[in-house]
């Protein structure tokens, strides 16, 4: 039995912290700290949603066994520490002592071993894959330990315990019941340092803090609110105003950050970003004509110019994406043939298709998370027609464009996804056969299935050496390129812009997903 060295040191960091008396960090108590949500989301439970405003606001509600650092390494939140064995198949997990779920009752061992066999294996669009294939056991030898058991070596799995992945959910809630209609969906309970306490549907989410959380002394802060401002014009005022606090990547148009960013104290950042890593693509649905065609998406990412989409939509946030996995991804490929723009050669590939484009109107489904997306949405209908089909632009909001796209019901769409830091988390669920179901926008909706290319995805996930991993996932971006799985269209990058009164907004790897349970404001 081993303890990962660093982790020892995170956990001796805290317990010096504990012993500082209150006030050592000049932290001040109070306040409401005001943010944006954008757009609103359908449910504050990532359980069964895992559209990114949801995990903004869950995050504080809910925790998980892990956060992570900068780097990726695992610092404890309701696992203190752990143990992996030799052979990486056995993980035991130590839970912290006096947690308790928000409604008083006692957060112990039989919670995590509920979410982790039981609710998230069933609900959950990204961790049951991963679950429900290398899980062989989850059980509790205490109230407080809990042990794993893998089938088969897999060196992602430290990386699956952020809250918006491996959320812990209540048992004595949840079990036994319907968990898609449970009412404390409307009103979540977690462990986390905010509560909930109303949703004015269109208008605000508010938090209140959790006077009973398992942290001595924190959170800070009173209360956050989550405002929901239906433009992004009126997103920048709010924020010039002084009516909100914090800019989230995407909150605001992009061609307006560079003027908020010059504004008088406020701060600017691109971390806690790391673990993420988010893609743009175009989802092209594969069940049917044209794009069931392999040459018919070769030319639409020929026919597209990834430079102009960022340089001209996104403002230079970000870069050309050259395949299925961003650059800073884990086992990146950088040899992996790219698509240049080059619209002769899209019209020629048209051809060899054999399709007639004029005969096909196509249905594009609006992606509703702002004015960039709107543009990018224009650009690509542009591109389109420019191959010679007909293109109506549908619009839904973010509930009806989950449901619409989980249930494969678009011929385009665009979306943008989170990596995970390990390909074997965050991209093999978007094109194994497996992961083909209806329900959520972020499995295989585009239908992708290429059984060979499934074994090669479980191959690398499964291997311990990291050479032999790169190779199998060279190959899998390679196939992947080829076949147009996926428009891959750009990695983005997101700014966070922020009042200079605000501290600890921003000190992990998954950013203003957090729990804030350290953010405080100078009165």
């Amino acid at each position: 039995m081993k303890l990962d060295h660093r982790f020892k040191l995170a956990l001796a960091a805290l317990a010096v912290a504990a012993t500082l008396p209150f006030g050592a960090h000049a932290q001040t108590r109070g306040g409401t700290l005001n943010m944006i949500v954008q757009p609103e989301p359908p449910v504050i439970v990532t359980a069964i949603n895992q559209q990114a405003p949801t995990q903004f606001v869950a995050g504080k509600i809910f925790e998980s066994l892990f956060t992570y650092s900068a780097d990726l390494k695992p610092q404890p939140s309701l696992a203190k520490s752990y143990e992996a064995s030799a052979d990486g198949l056995t993980y035991t997990f130590h839970l912290q002592e006096g947690v308790k779920w928000q409604d008083g009752q006692p957060f112990t061992a039989d919670d995590v071993v509920f979410s982790l066999a039981d609710m998230l294996p069933k609900t959950h669009a990204r961790a049951r894959v991963l679950l429900n294939q290398f899980v062989a056991s989850v059980t509790k030898t205490d109230d407080l330990t809990v042990v794993v058991k893998l089938k088969s070596a897999f060196p992602a799995f430290l990386l699956m315990f952020e809250p918006g992945f491996a959320p812990m959910m209540p048992k004595h809630i949840y079990a036994g019941t319907d968990y898609m209609t449970n009412p404390a969906n409307q009103k979540p309970v977690g462990t986390g340092p905010f509560m909930f306490k109303e949703w004015k549907r269109g208008e605000y989410i508010k938090l209140v803090r959790n006077p009973n959380y398992w942290k001595a002394g924190k959170p800070y802060l009173d209360e956050l609110i989550f405002n929901v401002i239906p433009d992004s014009a009126s997103r920048a005022v709010a924020f010039e105003r002084g009516s909100v606090d914090v800019l989230r990547g995407g909150d605001i148009d992009n061609v307006d950050v560079k003027r908020m960013r010059a504004l008088p104290n406020v701060q600017y950042t691109t971390a806690g970003w790391e673990i993420f890593s988010p893609q743009a693509y175009l989802l092209m649905n594969m069940r049917k004509p044209p794009f069931d065609n392999v040459k018919v998406r070769q030319a639409v990412m020929t026919a597209l110019n990834r430079k102009l989409i960022v340089d001209n939509i996104f403002f230079g946030l970000g870069k050309p994406s050259t395949g299925p996995f961003v650059a800073t991804e884990m086992f990146y490929d950088k040899n992996t043939p790219a698509y240049d723009f080059n619209m002769k050669k899209a019209r020629d590939l048209i051809k060899e298709s054999g399709i007639k484009p004029g005969d096909y109107t196509v249905r594009q489904l609006a992606f509703p998370y702002g004015a960039t997306w709107d543009r990018l949405g224009e650009y690509i209908k542009q591109a389109l027609e420019q191959l010679g089909f007909k293109v109506d632009t549908e619009s839904t909001d973010a509930g009806g464009w989950a449901s619409r796209t989980g249930n494969w019901d678009f011929d385009v769409t665009m979306s943008f996804t989170y990596q995970y830091g390990d390909p074997a988390l965050g991209v093999q669920r978007l094109y194994i056969g497996s992961n083909i179901v209806k329900g959520s926008p972020f499995a295989n909706v585009q239908g992708y299935n290429n059984p060979d290319l499934d074994k090669l995805w479980n191959q690398a996930a499964s291997e311990v050496d990291l050479a032999k991993r790169q190779e199998l996932y060279s190959k899998i971006q390679g196939t992947l390129v080829t076949d147009v799985a996926n428009g891959y269209l750009l990695d983005l990058e997101y700014p966070t812009l922020y009042r200079g009164k605000i501290h600890n907004l921003v000190k992990t790897a998954i950013g203003l997903n957090e729990s804030f349970d350290d953010v405080y404001m100078d009165k």
